[in-house]
């Protein structure tokens, strides 16, 4: 896939242009209108290859519940009573079955994973992901964060829980663990997925250990950086940063085939996990 056309669609799928224009400048790049669209499916996700864990695995338990408001997908192991917490957010595309998965797979490492749909005052996810996307970008950012501190305090008390939470986001979801772990002291781990960096005057804030991943080709999210870590080794935090060379935003997304990149999956996902663990018990 030519990394142009995978740089508009990152563009597109972040709110610089409308789908019409999109479509337009990748006829252009693609060389006829033709091949912009047989382009398309390798670009978009195929929730079809979202179930790497099934619902129904005997390792785990799932159900759909309401925590401080929010509609939530809590999957736990399906053995054992208290677990540690994790909050999963999601992609600026809402609570999709990729998500899902993800929480799923959480839950089959030992985890109260708890997959949070933050458009849920707003109706909640829809099946259009652009629809998804302008949802997301009308959120109001105060209440959201607000909402996910709300949702972790939910998960510290929970039944299931040992009394310890950690938040896991990706893209948008990345950006907003970041910003939580500014604004939610008690938070006891936080691991980012290329997400938007914290302002670096807000960094002394932070209580969590934080896990960062960032891709290498990920220009956009990476211009943050530099400051972000700066701030981080200047109020002596507690961090690990990792750049995955090569690879693009939501290389962790298997449903993403233009983006996916198998082996810097599986790599952050055994970092992510150990992390957790250490961090959470």
């Amino acid at each position: 896939m030519n990394q142009r056309v995978i740089d508009l669609f990152d563009r597109y799928t972040h709110g610089e242009m409308d789908r019409r224009a999109f479509l337009d400048r990748l006829a252009k790049l693609a060389g006829s209108s033709a091949a912009a669209l047989a382009l398309l499916p390798v670009l978009e996700n195929n929730y079809a290859k979202a179930d790497l864990l099934p619902e129904g695995d005997s390792r785990i338990k799932t159900e759909t519940a309401e925590l401080a408001g929010y509609q939530v997908y809590l999957a736990r192991p399906a053995t054992g009573d208290k677990f540690p917490a994790v909050l999963v957010i999601h992609e600026n595309r809402g609570l999709n079955p990729h998500i899902k998965d993800v929480t799923r797979r959480l839950a089959a490492e030992g985890f109260l994973a708890a997959g949070a749909d933050f458009l849920t005052p707003a109706g909640g996810t829809p099946t259009d992901e652009d629809k998804a996307r302008e949802m997301i970008g009308a959120l109001d950012k105060a209440k959201t964060e607000e909402g996910a501190r709300a949702i972790a305090a939910a998960l510290r008390t929970h039944e299931s829980g040992n009394g310890k939470v950690g938040a896991i986001g990706f893209c948008w979801g990345g950006g907003l663990v970041n910003r939580l772990t500014v604004t939610d002291p008690t938070l006891d781990a936080a691991v980012a997925y290329y997400g938007m960096q914290p302002d670096a005057a807000d960094v002394a804030k932070i209580k969590a250990p934080l896990l960062l991943h960032y891709a290498g080709l990920d220009e956009r999210i990476n211009a943050g950086i530099p400051a972000y870590e700066a701030a981080l080794k200047a109020e002596g935090k507690t961090y690990q940063l990792f750049m995955y060379d090569g690879v693009n935003h939501a290389f962790n997304n298997d449903t993403n085939a233009a983006r996916y990149n198998k082996d810097a999956a599986d790599l952050a996902w055994s970092r992510s996990v150990a992390f957790l663990h250490e961090t959470l018990g």
